[in-house]
């Protein structure tokens, strides 16, 4: 998810650093010559080379994540978060296993470690392949996103119709309790019929 990110971010003209715990790795340095000026670095450098980042780790890594990036190089700036708080087991009749209670979210934890950053849960409830710029005959797809502060949520709202969505903002951070198990549904179908291409939309009247 965070390689198909940063290509689309480097598509819309976005200067764009992919962190990562070894920037040596073969599929890092795969997308570094298959994404002309993109850069490689650990998180540490990516946080300080930031101005928006965005946090696309696995739910149980994502705080360790954090602390290896230093919240210290957040501070004030905008982090899109679209982890997912999934367990370490395999889904049971297609539903994922989720290591967080219905009162609580992974995005309200990510918010608590970095307090001084502003996080926007966004981008967690599709599926990489049609995260950029996707294209459905019935119209614009709808992302959610949520997150306590209003700038910040503008500027992700920006960059989520850049990338083809029609944000659909849901509140404070608190919303990521309902937001996340968005992934359990948008995964439904692909375990139990192999569909994998849809995407939720909002309709009003």
């Amino acid at each position: 998810m965070g390689q198909v990110l940063a290509s689309g971010f480097l598509k819309h003209g976005h200067a764009v650093m992919l962190g990562t715990r070894d920037p040596q790795k073969p599929e890092v340095q795969k997308w570094i010559g298959e994404n002309k000026g993109g850069q490689g670095g650990t998180f540490e450098e990516a946080a300080k080379f930031s101005e928006l980042a965005v946090l696309a780790t696995l739910g149980r890594v994502a705080e360790n994540a954090l602390e290896l990036a230093g919240p210290g190089n957040l501070v004030g700036k905008t982090v899109i978060d679209t982890t997912n708080p999934l367990a370490d087991g395999p889904p049971v009749e297609g539903v994922l296993p989720y290591t967080t209670g219905p009162n609580e979210s992974l995005g309200e934890k990510i918010q608590a470690k970095i307090p001084r950053s502003h996080v926007v849960k966004a981008f967690n409830s599709v599926g990489n392949a049609r995260m950029i710029n996707p294209h459905y005959e019935q119209g614009t797809p709808t992302m959610f996103l949520c997150g306590n502060d209003a700038g910040a949520k503008a500027h992700v709202s920006e960059i989520i119709q850049q990338f083809g969505w029609e944000p659909f903002d849901c509140g404070g951070i608190i919303a990521a309790r309902a937001l996340e198990p968005l992934c359990m549904l948008w995964c439904l179908p692909g375990f139990l019929r192999g569909q994998w291409t849809h995407a939720f939309k909002v309709l009003t009247h």
